[in-house]
């Protein structure tokens, strides 16, 4: 009988399709970079928005969230709509080098209208990487070993997320806004350039 599932080494990214695996590694730094940023950002905006308090905070957080989610079926539908894999890869890597840069904006805006559009414009290019990374993660999954695959991304994703928002506050308090920001570029660039391998693997039809 032919065996089902993984083993525990699939755990650590071995026997895995290369596709899957470059997209997890990518997203595994481009989340822990936000991972710094994302559960202190109500005290940025206290400090460094004219007026910026919680309402403004959780206004500007439902202008992304809403953004996000009210254009990702479009481009979902666009996506699918065009024939094979090469339009799939570019607007991934366009948009999460994009998504990356976001974060200088905020080293430099001062009113709550001026996050409030920042938070729009990282809705946009979020909503262009969100489809795209899950029809290419579906696509190039490894047969019977769907639910490990998922599991070990989310798994992995979380653990760092959760590892660099605790690095993240000691890095506020520590060194600043400004250089947590930089940071979180610096990362977010860097886990961008991690899906360059993945062209040669894109299917033309």
């Amino acid at each position: 009988m032919k065996k089902r599932g993984a083993e525990f080494r699939h755990l650590f990214l071995r026997d895995m399709n290369p596709v899957v695996r470059l997209l997890i590694i990518s997203d595994v730094v481009i989340m822990g970079a936000a991972g710094l940023f994302g559960p202190i950002f109500a005290l940025f905006v206290e400090d460094f928005i004219v007026g910026g308090n919680e309402a403004v905070a959780g206004i500007a957080a439902g202008v992304y969230l809403f953004t996000k989610s009210t254009l990702q079926i479009p481009i979902a539908h666009l996506i699918d709509r065009i024939r094979g894999e090469r339009d799939d890869f570019w607007l991934l890597f366009v948009f999460s080098m994009l998504m990356g840069l976001v974060p200088l904006l905020y080293l430099v805006i001062r009113t709550p209208i001026q996050l409030y559009a920042v938070q729009l414009v990282l809705g946009i290019f979020t909503a262009f990487t969100f489809p795209t990374f899950m029809a290419m993660f579906t696509r190039h999954i490894d047969r019977a070993k769907e639910g490990t695959e998922w599991g070990v991304y989310f798994t992995l994703v979380d653990m760092m997320s959760a590892t660099f928002a605790v690095v993240g506050g000691y890095v506020a308090v520590s060194e600043g806004f400004p250089a947590l920001i930089t940071v979180v570029v610096i990362l977010s660039f860097i886990g961008s350039l991690l899906l360059w391998p993945i062209r040669p693997y894109m299917r033309k039809r």
